[in-house]
């Protein structure tokens, strides 16, 4: 049986990280808002709301504020010392007020304290103090970038998860595949290929098997509107229109195994390719592959992205650049570091990135490969293994 999930162990080697950087810059807890943060540290995950909540970790002891409506669920997962429930939003007593009695009670009231954000985010219709508004003789300092950089290097629990989840995404594009047919709408090829993939997915994990995010498909393929034309929007959304002979298509897939996920997409061709799709589809694949070729534990993420722009300029291709080379992928869609020309951060072994630089024709077409690569000592290991080349995905009509 693969793993599924972290260990109690990983989680300690999470916390304990985070206290050793609070300890460096003398800050005495950390209280966190943000749910792939709480869920880094406590392993419960959750759907976020108006009503807040927040993991608050010292050196000594750990606690969760949560909703009522949340208290046995928290309970069951977290890992935690203390959780304390509040009523609810907005209350006759605001949330934050019970949040303060936890930071009192944790001797925090005029401490040096780190934090994720500087009180919890306006969504869904929330309104309410900032933590410094709580304990106005307290230090607030922002360590966000602290948390970012931990998530950033996985283990290799955290490498073991992202692997069974492009296992995963990977069966859902074959059967997006699969099911592309002329005449068949976008929506319906996406739904029969995440079903099924689902469905294969939960029957070979067993009840091990939690997502742990919010997401409604364990394992999900789709095109997101990025068909015929449309493919040239990088991000254009789903307008339920019919496969036609001769469109591109811009795919993609993934599967969510406890928070971890991978991204898998593919450029594939309704019927046989013109030369103008060929062109295009060869000249991003040749980009992919030197991108991919560069990176290495060492250098900047920005090298990667030059690298590509140098091949954009070689072949006049700057007219057709939308986006960046990639970005780092473990819990969430888009994470940092990003191979972009403006990050200068390093690229270490463990970080994870998706590689994906992309040709967008207005009018005509779009074409982009992403894959998920590891960084190892001597360059990457493909997460995602869908074949590239062109012959492999075109679909015969």
């Amino acid at each position: 049986m693969p793993q599924l999930r972290l260990s109690e162990a990983e989680y300690q080697r999470h916390r304990d990280a985070i206290l050793t950087r609070l300890e460096s810059k003398n800050l005495a807890g950390l209280i966190s808002f943000s749910p792939n943060n709480v869920r880094y540290f406590c392993r419960w995950g959750f759907i976020s709301t108006e009503r807040p909540i927040a993991y608050v970790l010292t050196p000594e002891r750990s606690a969760l504020l949560v909703p009522s409506l949340e208290q046995e669920h928290s309970a069951e997962f977290a890992i935690v010392d203390t959780i304390r429930a509040y009523p609810e939003y907005p209350g006759d007593r605001h949330p934050m007020e019970f949040l303060k009695d936890v930071l009192v009670e944790f001797g925090l009231e005029k401490a040096r304290i780190g934090v994720d954000a500087p009180g919890y985010g306006n969504i869904y219709g929330y309104r309410g103090p900032r933590v410094g508004d709580l304990l106005p003789e307290a230090t607030i300092e922002n360590v966000n970038d602290d948390i970012e950089y931990l998530e950033m290097i996985n283990s290799p629990e955290e490498l073991a998860l992202i692997r069974e989840s492009a296992r995963w995404g990977n069966l859902a594009h074959v059967y997006l595949q699969e099911y592309c047919a002329v005449g068949i709408s976008e929506t319906e090829i996406s739904m029969r290929a995440s079903f099924e993939a689902s469905q294969t997915m939960i029957r070979t994990l067993g009840a091990e098997y939690r997502p742990v995010g919010a997401g409604s498909m364990p394992a999900y393929a789709g095109f997101r509107g990025q068909i015929g034309k449309d493919s040239a929007l990088p991000h254009a959304m789903t307008s339920n229109v019919k496969l036609q002979t001769g469109d591109v298509l811009v795919t993609g897939a993934g599967a969510d195994v406890w928070s971890y996920g991978s991204e898998l997409e593919r450029t594939m061709i309704m019927g046989e390719p013109t030369a103008k799709q060929e062109k295009f589809f060869d000249l991003m694949l040749q980009a992919q592959t030197l991108a991919l070729d560069t990176i290495k534990p060492g250098i900047t993420c920005s090298a990667v992205d030059r690298a590509v722009h140098a091949f954009y300029d070689e072949h006049d291709l700057n007219q057709y650049w939308r986006h960046h080379t990639g970005h780092a992928k473990s819990t969430l869609i888009h994470e940092a570091p990003f191979l972009d020309t403006g990050d200068e951060r390093l690229i270490e072994v463990g970080m994870v990135f998706t590689v994906e630089p992309g040709i967008y024709v207005p009018g005509f077409a779009g074409f982009r490969h992403s894959d998920t690569v590891a960084v190892t000592e001597t360059g990457i290991e493909f997460i995602t293994y869908y074949p590239r080349d062109l012959a492999s995905l075109i679909i015969p009509v």
